[in-house]
């Protein structure tokens, strides 16, 4: 970078520019027409300036106005219990399955791994069908059982941990059976700690992944606003079902709720994934 003439960093630094102002703009937008009444904003779509600034969107959103419409603090709250409660099973159960894959000695280990290499090549779209199937058959359809426990082991989840498990030097574990700890035990107090690069990897996608589920939740459930997620309400909104008129700002704001979670997850994060991603590709 040092080597680069003064003009070229000056164009360099320009097109960056060009190109960070394209992808907030959009966002900023989002921002702005959530303060808008509904005539502005279908008036001045592109506008980032509010004017005047209207809190009404953000009052409905937070239930100060009676609107039972549109019910997006339960969206909320299904969104964020739904995704603890995902997130919290896939890192720990997808973390039992790849221990077990790459240390334990088993018959037809093989065979489960390749399974595990199958479901991960089928399109999820594929499945929509078998699942609703499975869950009406369980007699758990439109619940929060069938809206949760089909999400709470994930097939590239248990790939990324066997495959971290794999480099763990197997030697460490042999001490610790030496000192008597049981196979869980020495899972739990050796292994998994040092598998944090993995664990921080793991629980951002399934935390994003989670977050931002829609076919799943539209097969699952009837699509009453009881079990709407933010997500599944959002294209409620868009779709028109839940009102008349544009509503632009009050679906723009939905949407921003929606976007806000993730990017605090992925930002508090990032360096953890990222040290991860770089530990991966040294011991690939």
């Amino acid at each position: 970078m040092n080597r680069i003439s003064l003009p070229k960093k000056v164009l360099l630094y320009a097109v960056l520019v060009v190109f960070t102002v394209l992808f907030l703009y959009p966002f900023l937008i989002q921002i702005a027409t959530s303060f808008k009444s509904d005539a502005e904003a279908v008036a001045h779509p592109l506008s980032l300036v509010p004017h005047p600034v209207d809190l009404a969107t953000w009052k409905r959103i937070f239930g100060l106005t009676p609107d039972s419409a549109v019910p997006v603090m339960r969206w909320l709250t299904n969104s964020v219990v739904i995704t603890l409660v995902v997130t919290a099973g896939r890192v720990f159960l997808d973390s039992l399955a790849g221990y077990a894959l790459s240390r334990l000695r088993f018959r037809g280990r093989g065979f489960l791994f390749g399974s595990v290499l199958a479901v991960m090549s089928v399109p999820g779209v594929a499945l929509l069908v078998p699942k609703f199937l499975m869950v009406n058959y369980l007699g758990i359809y439109d619940t929060y059982t069938a809206m949760i426990l089909p999400l709470v082991v994930d097939a590239a989840g248990v790939f990324i941990m066997k495959q971290f498990f794999d480099s763990v030097p197997i030697s460490v574990e042999e001490a610790a059976r030496l000192d008597g700890a049981s196979i869980f035990r020495t899972f739990w107090s050796v292994v998994l700690p040092m598998a944090r690069p993995a664990l921080i990897t793991l629980t951002i996608l399934s935390f994003q992944g989670s977050w931002n589920e829609f076919s799943h939740f539209l097969v699952v459930t009837q699509g009453t606003p009881q079990h709407m997620t933010l997500v599944t309400g959002v294209a409620s909104l868009a779709s028109g079902q839940l009102g008349a008129g544009t509503q632009y700002p009050l679906k723009l704001g939905a949407a921003l709720l929606t976007t806000i979670p993730v990017a605090l997850v992925f930002f508090a994060l990032q360096r953890y994934f990222i040290r991860g991603a770089n530990e991966g590709g040294v011991k690939g």
